[in-house]
């Protein structure tokens, strides 16, 4: 648009003044000139568009360049955060903000734009779409992300206006998703403030009644609490320690959910105050802490060394609860000035980094990391909802911080088991992962990893991920990783077995699969609305296709198919078919069993044996169930059940074990029920086939206390 009106853009509101007058103390004349340039765009392109608040529009476009001036941002990033709803709110495109302001201001707003508002519960697929795009802007510059926080907490502080279901709505997004971010980046202020506000809006009840019981707690311990800090300014002075040493009253969100995670009431939550010092370095830090162990007993277990193993979002500081007069507990944090900034900034200190000339930090490096992780996730997950899980359980964890070989120190959510570890080395050393030694010591790769622990993982080259793993890995990484590898392998294994079942109906029809031609499948993929030939197989074997439609809707129309088909062709089992054949736990075939094959959507070829009572349900619905044989040459053992009543006597199991074992077999499971006379046996066992199962029978019937034994069928 060419003629913008700017009939106010000479009018200058107090907040815009005082946001330039901020930040003339840092930015270069020229920066502060587009600064106000994109602030009289803006109010321009916002002019006669009012906030809820009964406010010109603009003032919150100036709001958030305020939150962001505050952290001492770029002049891009506050001239993106001036224009940021202009283009999703007004007629003007990112080519001309681009061509007034520069494409780096242009890909801020465009990123911003896109970040569309999100309904919980209801629209599940478009919030976690949203989110997408969110972190695919964020991962391109992570500013994008920080416009939007700071966009975030103006809303939520102007957040009353609004009707009490849609405070509700923006609270629990802001709790959910936008504050554990913030948290993430280091932007502690931000992040305290996002909660507090969520709290308030989320549990409106809830809130007013804590604010309520502080507000009478505080007069009865505002004494205990002046005496408590005197007392620490006195022993660091007397020890030489030069300290800024200030008090504070917990957050009430922090209050409510010790409440809740420990079933206090609020007399019970005794240490709702906490003490930060602050000191010139970081020798100074051990140096405070000895001298406050020496005025206050620390409380064993409650000692946290974050200056040596920092978090991932940069934050260091010594936390300890100490024993404080009367009984109460003393929260401390010591820290320097240094990282003090850094936790009240967190990854927005980079940008004063960069002003100074200095090389990129390591916190920003840790963000970058943070950043390629959750787009690798992306990447491996299959839908929206899926990634938006995995986002939910990287961005809360508690932390546990283990060691590699090598005495790397990782950290990972609290309950990260060694395939976590060994996912979060490199997704091919997870992918290969067949055992771990913590400490020097076997275990099993669910083990919970604990502070400490010294990880090493063995692999194997032709290793694979066990779907089992899904059952206890801890970190978004590990579980998307793992089911992107199983989606992929079941996937080619289904378009194989999806074959050879068109193929079998196909034949029974009486026509040659070799004389289908690609212009027949162009068609039928056309005209079923599959992505592919491939995805119209691996239907095939999910059930989500059957193959005599799919065999009838490939022949060229106008050629007749004979009504008297040819025999059928079965459909041969190897036993090597992977994941899209399943071997039915109700029957437990066995290679040398007459067996049939019933097809499940989403489950892919389930085998049973021809009389299972599962099967005789279903017989009429003839197009569920497959002619199936086993192949000639089969090379693995099955699982099969048998039953078994013993006389109870010491030592018997172990002679029927030793007599599986003799017999070349294995035992994966048995329970057992006892009487005073019999013991009654069920045993999962593995088998070749029905001779190698009669064989282990004969053993097992020589064993005089055996009374009866036969294979089991539910």
């Amino acid at each position: 648009m060419s003629e913008l009106s700017l009939s106010n853009s000479h009018v200058i509101m107090p907040e815009a003044e005082s946001l330039f007058f901020e930040v003339s103390k840092y930015f270069k004349p020229e920066e502060l000139a587009l600064l106000k340039g994109s602030y009289f765009f803006s109010q321009g392109a916002h002019s006669g568009q009012f906030r809820m608040t009964g406010e010109p529009y603009i003032s919150h476009p100036v709001a958030v360049a305020h939150i962001l001036c505050e952290l001492h941002l770029d002049v891009i990033t506050l001239a993106a955060a001036l224009l940021h709803d202009v283009v999703e709110d007004t007629a003007i495109s990112k080519e001309e903000i681009a061509e007034r302001f520069g494409v780096s201001v242009a890909e801020l707003v465009d990123g911003v734009s896109k970040l569309k508002k999100i309904e919980f519960q209801t629209k599940a697929d478009a919030q976690a779409e949203n989110f997408r795009k969110m972190l695919l802007a964020m991962a391109q510059d992570v500013r994008v992300i920080l416009i939007k926080l700071a966009d975030r907490l103006h809303n939520m502080r102007t957040l009353e206006v609004l009707r009490p279901d849609k405070q509700r709505r923006i609270a629990r997004e802001t709790l959910e998703i936008y504050a554990p971010i913030a948290h993430r980046l280091g932007l502690n202020s931000i992040y305290q403030e996002l909660l507090e506000l969520g709290f308030r809006y989320f549990y409106p009840n809830r809130y007013k009644v804590l604010v309520k019981a502080t507000k009478a707690a505080r007069g009865n311990r505002r004494e205990i609490v002046g005496k408590i800090l005197d007392a620490i300014k006195n022993r660091l002075k007397d020890a030489g320690i030069d300290a800024i040493v200030t008090g504070r009253e917990k957050h009430l969100y922090s209050i409510y959910n010790k409440m809740v995670e420990k079933h206090l009431s609020f007399s019970e939550v005794l240490d709702i105050y906490g003490f930060r010092v602050l000191v010139k370095d970081i020798a100074s830090c051990y140096l405070a802490l000895g001298a406050l162990h020496s005025l206050y007993k620390p409380i064993p277990g409650k000692f946290k060394d974050y200056i040596a193993i920092p978090k991932l979002n940069g934050y260091q500081s010594l936390h300890n609860t100490l024993l404080g007069p009367y009984g109460l507990p003393i929260e401390i944090q010591i820290r320097t000035y240094e990282m003090h900034r850094i936790a009240e900034m967190g990854v927005a200190s980079h940008w004063l980094y960069k002003n100074n000339g200095a090389e990129v930090n390591e916190l920003h490096l840790k963000t970058n990391q943070w950043l390629k992780s959750l787009l690798e996730t992306l990447s491996d997950s299959s839908d929206s909802i899926e990634f938006l899980e995995h986002l939910k359980v990287d961005l809360f964890p508690g932390e546990v911080y283990v060691f590699t070989p090598q005495g790397k120190i990782l950290e990972l959510p609290r309950g990260s088991t060694a395939v976590d570890f060994a996912y979060a080395i490199h997704t091919d050393v997870g992918n290969c992962c067949v055992a771990a030694k913590i400490n020097g010591e076997n275990i099993p790769l669910r083990t919970e990893l604990m502070n400490g622990d010294r990880v090493e993982i063995i692999t194997a080259p032709y290793a694979n991920p066990n779907p089992a793993w899904l059952s206890y890995v801890a970190t978004a990484r590990a579980r998307s990783s793992i089911r992107y590898f199983l989606r992929t392998i079941q996937y080619e294994e289904s378009v194989k077995l999806g074959e050879r079942l068109l193929n079998q109906a196909l034949s029974s029809f009486g026509v040659n699969p070799d004389s289908i031609t690609d212009i027949q499948w162009e068609r039928l993929v056309k005209d079923s609305g599959a992505k592919s030939k491939k995805a119209l197989l691996a239907d095939i074997t999910l059930g989500k296709q059957l193959s005599a439609v799919i065999a009838k809707r490939l022949v060229v129309p106008g050629e007749s198919i004979s009504e008297v088909t040819s025999a059928s062709h079965p459909v041969v089992i190897l036993g090597t078919e992977g994941m899209t054949v399943q071997f039915a736990r109700c029957c437990y075939p066995l290679p040398g069993d007459t067996i049939v094959g019933l097809i499940k959507k989403d489950q892919g070829l389930v085998i049973h044996v021809h009389d299972c009572p599962v099967v005789m349900r279903i017989q009429k619905k003839s197009e569920n169930v497959l002619d199936v044989t086993w192949g000639k040459e089969i090379a693995r053992t099955f699982e099969v059940s048998i039953n078994m009543i013993a006389v109870n006597q010491r030592g018997v199991l172990a002679r029927i074990a030793a007599e599986i074992a003799r017999a070349d077999s294995n035992i994966d499971d048995v329970t057992m029920e006892s009487d005073k006379d019999y013991t009654t046996m069920q045993f999962i066992l593995q088998a070749r086939n029905r001779q190698h199962l009669a064989q282990i029978m004969r053993g097992l019937r020589h064993i005089q206390e055996v009374v009866k034994l036969g294979r089991a069928k539910n």
